[in-house]
């Protein structure tokens, strides 16, 4: 004994050795995966927070760059008018810089020779450190203005241009960039250039304020690569980002980085710079040639990333010691918990076994008594759980049609057993007693006797004599059943105690009459307190509504099942559904008429024959007709059983047969798909085999052979009606 338990233990040992084993290759795929997945959202984040940065900071210069477009736009027509004043054009200027805080600077310059009297000649004024304005003249042969950028650029633009950044010796004296724009005459000729300088320390001091990361740092170069923002203050306006390439590590992916700014596209690259790798995010300055970027270290951006790997790591290592302990637990538990499973295993084995066999004690065959025409049928049982205790039964016995419907007190396995045993006691008592009431009092007394579980059965028995039309029936604290005759209201009924209550009760008995085409309708009430997800219940207002016009007993019961489905939804069922439909088609209809329910097989076909003798010898028809009439009703039959209904679908076929004076009528009607065979134009027998078209043989022969054939689709039936005159 003791040399399997060591080697029970041992190969526990070597299974738990690999699991622990599995578990260490899983933290640390995890971990890869983990770390892989936040590295690309920490990049995505940087990403994110830099594109904005650049994009708030590029709308922030944008306002500049248009108030002061803006600016010099607004005051071409004011500069045109003075052209021929020259002394005005002054006023022009320290207008625009009086108006607008961002312009520092503005002169009107004019194009060397147009007038003769003054070849060169540019007020400009500017507002001195203090903010005072002065006064000066760009004319000078030390400033030469007609050889400036801002000058000679201006002349070719007609929107306007934006010069380099340069420090202006001969006015501002500070750096600063230009917008300027041509000026015309009325006859169309350029006079002259109108300007407005910005100074450019707003936009050292609104990029160097830039922080997306704290080791970040910015720049701005202008369209020609100068360096106009940059954390070391020499290299502004004296070097050039190309210029720089050669302090860098990697100088073809630098070289592309300025290309790429200059020509003034936007997006990131990744480059090293000092053994370091960095990021660097780009976007142009609209309609100034300007760049601006970002620099942020790769370490800046995923720093928290290594702290929190560090974490997990430790954490990881205290989860493998947990599997350890947690290991030894499972062991001890493993066997306790592979019995617990197996008994498992076997219970849900034995309650679908029980559940076959629960369904297998009542009747499943529809249409019950296919070789009868007095009786149309149909039940159908839904449980709750895999065994229920609703329960319902049937049969035929001397000419009289025993039947019953319960719904046992709780649900399960209990109430599976007291369904069981109340059926049984059903069967038993019926097989010599005809009286519903001593049936069900002699139940009560048998279930009393052994219902130590104190459980009760709602009940109700009936006995329809299928000859005289004569129900006899009894309640026992059921569902009061639905009743339609000429009317659809409840059935009366005693309020009788349940089953199993109390011994010796005296249950009473009713009766009533049956007439042809009389139905009646038992339910449990799993039916009318179906509740939906909401907990409101189908209720009988529901059930009433899904039982108006006439139908076959199959088509009734799918249609409230669908009913019932499509209130209820997704709601989980919450008590086991029963329901019992039986319609009486003996005795005598007020124009002599008899009813035959098939359904949709071809094997059907063949009661045709023994109903029309049934009804000819009812009926008084002459038996000459009875070839012709078989040959019609089996061509209109059997094109509703192949057509009518969906492949595997099963439907009920009805057919009437009455007498109206001197006319026979077969109405044949299905709840399939709506067909109207009377549309379809008669064929043409005369035409060759070649030219008839296929079909319509069947509806001429119909034809042929009755006086006058008619369709109508009503109530979601298909109604044909065929009239033969005797």
């Amino acid at each position: 004994m003791s040399s399997k338990v060591t080697e029970i233990i041992r190969q526990w040992s070597r299974a738990g050795l690999m699991i622990i084993l599995v578990v260490v290759v899983t933290l640390e795929a995890t971990s890869i995966l983990q770390y892989s997945f936040s590295r690309k959202g920490m990049q995505e984040e940087a990403n994110k927070r830099a594109e904005s940065q650049l994009e708030a900071t590029q709308n922030r210069i944008m306002d500049i760059i248009n108030q002061t477009e803006a600016a010099v736009r607004n005051s071409v027509w004011i500069a045109q008018w003075c052209l021929n004043v020259p002394d005005s054009l002054q006023r022009v200027a320290q207008r625009i810089v009086e108006d607008n805080p961002v312009v520092v600077g503005s002169t009107v310059a004019l194009v060397p020779g147009y007038l003769p009297r003054r070849p060169l000649f540019s007020p400009y004024v500017f507002q001195a450190p203090g903010g005072e304005l002065r006064f000066s003249s760009l004319a000078t042969p030390e400033y030469d203005y007609p050889s400036q950028e801002w000058f000679l650029k201006a002349l070719d633009s007609e929107s306007g241009y934006w010069s380099e950044p340069y420090i202006d010796t001969g006015g501002g004296d500070i750096l600063m960039t230009t917008f300027s724009m041509p000026i015309k005459d009325y006859r169309g000729t350029t006079a002259a250039v109108l300007t407005a300088d910005i100074s450019l320390d707003w936009l050292t001091e609104l990029v160097g304020n830039l922080t997306v990361y704290p080791n970040a740092y910015n720049m701005v170069v202008s369209r020609e690569g100068k360096i106009m923002v940059c954390p070391v203050e020499t290299l502004v306006m004296n070097k050039t980002i190309n210029e720089m390439v050669a302090h860098l590590d990697d100088t073809a992916a630098t070289n592309k980085l300025n290309a790429t700014m200059l020509s003034g596209e936007a997006g990131h690259v990744h480059i090293k710079y000092r053994g370091s790798n960095n990021f660097v995010y780009f976007a142009p300055v609209e309609r100034t040639g300007w760049s601006m970027s970002i620099v942020i270290p790769e370490d800046e951006i995923f720093s928290s990333l290594k702290k929190v790997g560090l974490m997990v790591t430790i954490f990881q290592v205290l989860g493998i010691l947990m599997l350890i302990l947690m290991f030894r637990s499972m062991f001890r538990h493993y066997e306790q918990n592979k019995k617990l499973n197996e008994q498992r295993e076997r219970m849900e084995g034995d309650l679908h076994i029980a559940s076959g066999i629960q369904m297998s004690m009542v009747p499943k065959t529809f249409p019950p008594f296919p070789e009868r025409h007095d009786l149309d049928m149909a039940a159908d049982i839904v449980p709750a759980r895999e065994v229920g205790g609703d329960l319902y039964d049937y049969y035929i016995r001397d000419e009289k049609l025993f039947f019953c419907i319960g719904d046992v007190s709780g649900k399960g396995v209990p109430a599976s057993l007291v369904m069981a045993v109340t059926r049984t006691s059903f069967r038993n008592l019926s097989a010599s007693e005809d009286s519903p009431g001593k049936i069900v009092r002699a139940m009560n007394d048998s279930l009393c006797a052994m219902n130590e579980s104190n459980m009760f059965v709602t009940f109700f028995c009936g006995v329809l004599d299928l000859a005289a039309g004569r129900l006899r029936y009894c309640n026992a604290g059921h569902n009061p059943p639905l009743s339609l005759t000429e009317t659809m209201k409840m059935l009366p009924v005693e309020p009788n105690l349940p089953l199993g209550v109390m011994p010796g009760m005296d249950f009473k008995e009713q009766e009533t009459a049956f007439s042809y085409d009389d139905a009646l309708f038992l339910y449990t009430d799993g039916l009318t307190e179906a509740e939906d997800a909401e907990h409101e219940q189908f209720g009988e207002e529901r059930m009433l509504d899904a039982m108006h016009g006439r139908k076959g007993a199959y088509s009734h019961l799918r249609n409230i099942e669908e009913r019932v489905k499509a209130f209820v939804g997704d709601a989980p069922q919450s008590d086991d559904l029963t329901m019992l439909f039986i319609h009486y088609l003996g005795g005598e209809a007020g124009t002599k008429s008899l009813h035959l329910v098939m359904h949709n097989d071809v094997k059907q076909v063949s009661r045709l024959p023994g109903w029309l003798d049934t009804v000819a010898a009812k009926l008084d028809v002459p038996e000459s007709l009875l070839p012709g009439l078989n040959l019609a009703l089996e061509e209109a039959v059997t094109n509703v059983i192949l057509y009518a209904y969906p492949k595997g679908i099963y439907g009920p076929v009805e057919l009437d047969a009455l007498k109206e004076g001197n006319s026979l009528k077969f109405v044949l009607s299905d709840s399939g798909k709506p067909f109207d065979p009377t549309a379809r134009p008669d064929a043409d027998v005369n035409a060759s085999l070649e030219d008839r078209q296929i079909g319509g043989l069947g509806i001429h022969l119909v034809r042929s052979i009755m006086d006058a054939v008619s369709y109508e689709y009503r109530d979601g039936r298909n109604i044909l009606t065929m009239t033969k005159n005797i």
